[in-house]
């Protein structure tokens, strides 16, 4: 798409703008303290009082206007004191989605931000309104349609604005990158195609890349990932992304996304229905990638890398088993009863590889469980991990973005659920708790540095009619993105709040 954004003085009257939809946004019941234009206020005034539109939140009503203005779009906030940046960026999404089934090559949006209120809100209502407009068309005959969108409004502050702009682009080009990963069939992103495409993003960002390919892994004794992969004829890669913004020995940040290209769960195959979105099963990696890019597009001043650990799961063969034994990179061993269990496996080389950057850090990302989407759905992603402090941060983080996180326990007893009569580990749990089991498995290759791991299964891509936010659409989600930005960018501040 081609989104355009720029600022237009908030004097000029409505009936000598240009556009094909001008969005307005109100608080419920307010439409009495606010100065609306000649040429729509008596239109405005009566929807309110004919009670058609007040302003609730998510609450919308087109009217359809005369001469320069096509249409205009009057969009709820809900109450003023309840505003916040998810609240945000879902309303400007929503005027923007509107536009999409429009039979205009050429789209024109106008956001009349008129209010005070949004000059800090600024960079949410770009996010809201670029994401409103995705659509992954790679394999459609029709593409997107080209947008063009002005802020019209008080623009006083115009670096602040330009800023957040720029923010608001960066992070949503970034959600967007990670969408597209993930919504790629597994045909056209193998491990090596994926490497690919990561090493021609780290060109263009000024990244580091360095991919670690099937030969190398072997030599690095990488069973985790070496292991699941052998059941595909694709070999594994494990792709490391660099971002030095920081001093030169100042330590890491590290964020790990699992990234199985496909994943039918091996000789302990899955059902065949729904099969097709285990295209999706590298939701953890695609949004590794997207986070990477944009870290290094806003200059972050730190020094942060992306592992992403990436295979097949097939059967076949060659194909690992149930009852094998797996030996990983830091040498722990784990006995195979799941090979469906497959994305821990691949983690715990990630993990382990990660120990030697000496990080501040490690967050990783995974479509790890269904037990996850059973306990918290598609709303949030499941939050566990080692360390008070980095987990707070986490939280307070997706306060901030809108990306939700729900925290679970990983106490002892969890733990000593997936010990092994044979093994170190075994890669599966008995007796419920399979979200938490998985992230026990995971805590044995992060050491004592600081470590949270987000299984994000529940919420990496969405199915028809399961959410009520513009902003995301069927397929891919790009979870991880907002929230691991919003982390990094403000690390020093989330770091010192209780």
């Amino acid at each position: 798409m081609n989104m355009i954004v720029s600022f237009k003085e908030p004097s000029l009257e409505e009936s000598k703008l240009k556009t094909d939809l001008l969005v307005m946004f109100f608080f419920e019941n307010e439409i009495k303290t606010r100065d609306t234009d000649k040429t729509t206020a008596g239109i405005i005034k009566s929807a309110f009082q004919q009670k058609e539109f007040t302003g609730k939140i998510n609450q919308s009503i087109l009217i359809r206007n005369n001469k320069n203005i096509n249409k205009i779009l009057l969009i709820g906030l809900g109450k003023r004191n309840e505003l916040n940046f998810e609240r945000m960026m879902n309303a400007a999404s929503i005027g923007s989605s509107f536009m999409i089934k429009s039979k205009s090559s050429k789209i024109k949006i106008t956001y009349r931000l008129d209010d005070k209120v949004f000059e800090e809100y600024i960079q949410a209502i770009t996010q809201g309104a670029n994401l409103g407009l995705y659509k992954f068309d790679k394999y459609k005959k029709t593409k997107t349609k080209s947008v063009t969108i002005h802020f019209w409004g008080r623009g006083k502050n115009k670096r602040d604005e330009r800023n957040q702009i720029g923010t608001g682009m960066v992070i949503s080009s970034g959600v967007s990158l990670a969408r597209d990963i993930s919504n790629m069939p597994s045909s056209d992103c193998t491990p090596l195609m994926l490497a690919s495409r990561a090493k021609k993003i780290s060109n263009k960002s000024g990244l580091k890349c360095r991919i670690i390919k099937k030969d190398q892994l072997k030599k690095l004794g990488m069973g985790g990932i070496i292991g699941v992969s052998k059941g595909s004829h694709q070999p594994p890669v494990c792709i490391v992304l660099e971002h030095q913004g920081g001093k030169k020995n100042e330590k890491p940040v590290v964020i790990v996304g699992k990234t199985i290209t496909f994943d039918s769960g091996g000789i302990s195959i899955k059902p065949s229905a729904a099969m097709d979105e285990m295209k999706h099963d590298k939701s953890g990696g695609a949004a590794v990638l997207g986070i990477m890019e944009s870290v290094s597009r806003l200059k972050i001043p730190m020094n942060i890398i992306g592992i992403m650990p990436t295979t097949e799961n097939l059967p076949g063969g060659n194909a690992y088993k149930p009852g094998d034994v797996l030996t990983f990179y830091n040498k722990k061993t784990a006995e195979i009863l799941n090979t469906d269990a497959e994305g821990r496996l691949v983690l715990a080389d990630a993990l382990a590889l990660a120990q030697d950057y000496k990080p501040k850090a490690i967050i990783d990302l995974a479509t790890l469980t269904g037990a996850c989407i059973v306990a918290l759905g598609s709303v949030a992603s499941g939050m566990m991990g080692n360390n008070d402090t980095l987990k707070r941060m986490m939280l307070n983080a997706s306060k901030a973005c809108g990306e939700r996180i729900w925290e679970l326990p990983l106490w002892p007893e969890y733990k000593n659920m997936i010990k092994s009569d044979i093994a170190d580990i075994k890669n599966i749990g008995m007796g419920g708790a399979g979200t938490i089991t998985a992230a026990a498995f995971l805590s044995n290759f992060v050491g004592d540095y600081p470590w949270v791991h987000l299984d994000i299964a529940g919420t990496a891509w969405k199915q028809r009619g399961t959410s009520q936010k513009g902003y995301i659409k069927n397929g891919a989600t790009g979870v991880g993105v907002m929230l691991i930005v919003e982390l990094l960018s403000n690390w020093n501040k989330y770091s010192k709040l209780k």
